[in-house]
């Protein structure tokens, strides 16, 4: 049975997800050091940081949650905790992540997440009435031994809403998003490998951060 959560009006999955519905999915190498716990954790753990991230969204949905600055700054945290955003950048990017100077990586790993805050808030706008069901038994992933947690968004007119996958993984500082996946199969990551790739032809990573940052100006201003 579905845990079902409730949250305040519309909510735009085109936004959240965009290009991971021109996306193949991505295979995300398993960490090996943590395969064992990976199997035998409790289903508690690692759903906790899904009821986590759609509790800050619903909180940045509430129609005085303020101004576009102050709910980033609201779920920033939430994001920090929940994802594990170098390693979601890193496949994210690709082999060409390794040969970025150590300054041009911690610059894009700050846009980076400034793109992914600004993504979730624009899709998240206050007064909403998003619903969020969470089947509270994670299933195993096909690759290593990930774990994928199941969710379903809508609205009160979309009591199915559409299915929002999260792949989780263990590591160091517990379970933690490495992708997204739209209608059960369609990651995000590969999403943005696409878009990203084009931008990182030349070789000259600060396209990529002039890219993200160009997209969290047009997130602040929707």
């Amino acid at each position: 049975m579905r845990r079902m959560m409730t949250l305040p009006r519309s909510l735009s999955l085109s936004v959240a997800l965009g290009a991971a519905l021109a996306a193949a999915p991505v295979a995300l190498p398993l960490l090996p050091a943590h395969a064992a716990r990976a199997q035998s954790a409790p289903a508690a753990a690692v759903t906790a940081p899904v009821t986590a991230l759609y509790a800050a969204l619903g909180q940045v949905q509430a129609r005085n949650s303020g101004s576009f600055a102050q709910r980033t700054q609201a779920l920033a945290p939430v994001v920090d905790k929940v994802y594990d955003l170098e390693t979601v950048l890193r496949a994210s990017v690709g082999l060409r992540y390794a040969g970025f100077s150590d300054a041009d990586k911690q610059q894009l790993r700050d846009m980076f997440r400034q793109f992914t805050v600004a993504r979730y808030v624009s899709s998240f706008k206050p007064g909403g009435d998003a619903r969020f069901a969470i089947d509270p038994t994670p299933r195993p992933s096909p690759v290593g031994s990930d774990q994928i947690v199941t969710t379903h968004i809508g609205s009160a007119e979309d009591t199915d809403g559409t299915e929002i996958d999260y792949v989780m993984r263990s590591g160091p500082q517990g379970w933690r998003i490495v992708d997204v996946l739209l209608n059960a199969h369609i990651s995000q990551v590969a999403a943005q490998r696409s878009d990203f790739s084009a931008t990182l032809a030349s070789g000259n990573v600060q396209n990529l951060i002039a890219l993200l940052q160009k997209k969290v100006r047009a997130f602040s201003e929707d």
